[in-house]
């Protein structure tokens, strides 16, 4: 990409008003997994607590199955953002890498369409969810047995949304990256 006085850029030759707005986004994706990572500790911490109380004193902990089951979902949708970021999600890279060193645009151009099918299909499953979060806190649903234990679900339907709106947010930025290498690279 070609860097003009007006369009200052990063060493990825994109411009710096996308390098920071990418960074704040991070900043927020980054926040999401580290909730996820401590809800995996307490999730521990009570499993470990339930098992010790059923063997120690006879007493297991109430709920632990409800919770964790509803907890892996959270811990799903609260890290996903920052794994696609990071670039840890199961995806190919023969075939871009092979194309990428003979048609470097071809590859952004790849990269595009990707970002722009994998954003139309978490669209798709963020209006999905969007319903059952409704119903869930117009209802106030709860999982578990009365009088043992009950928690509402809506909390989890919440945190689906949001991980699916980070995601959303990531993967458009993803693309726009590679649109404006493309762009770059068919001024250069």
């Amino acid at each position: 990409m070609v860097n003009t006085p007006d369009v200052p850029s990063d060493d990825d030759g994109l411009p710096r008003w996308f390098t920071t707005l990418r960074s704040g986004v991070d900043v927020i994706t980054g926040a999401l997994n580290v909730v996820g990572t401590l809800l995996i500790i307490v999730i521990m911490l009570l499993v470990n607590s339930d098992v010790i109380g059923r063997g120690a004193f006879n007493a297991p902990v109430s709920g632990v199955p409800e919770m964790v089951s509803m907890s892996i979902v959270a811990i799903v949708f609260l890290q996903i953002a920052q794994t696609f970021r990071k670039g840890r999600l199961t995806r190919s890279e023969a075939i871009l890498t092979f194309v990428g060193a003979r048609a470097p645009k071809l590859r952004d151009l790849t990269e595009v369409v990707f970002a722009a099918a994998a954003a139309a299909l978490i669209w798709i499953i963020f209006w999905a969810s969007l319903p059952l979060f409704r119903k869930a806190w117009v209802r106030n649903t709860f999982e578990g047995t009365v009088g043992d234990f009950t928690a509402p679900i809506w909390p989890v339907k919440l945190v689906i949304l949001i991980g699916c709106a980070a995601l959303f947010v990531q993967i458009i930025l993803y693309g726009l990256a590679a649109l404006l290498r493309l762009i770059g690279r068919g001024r250069s």
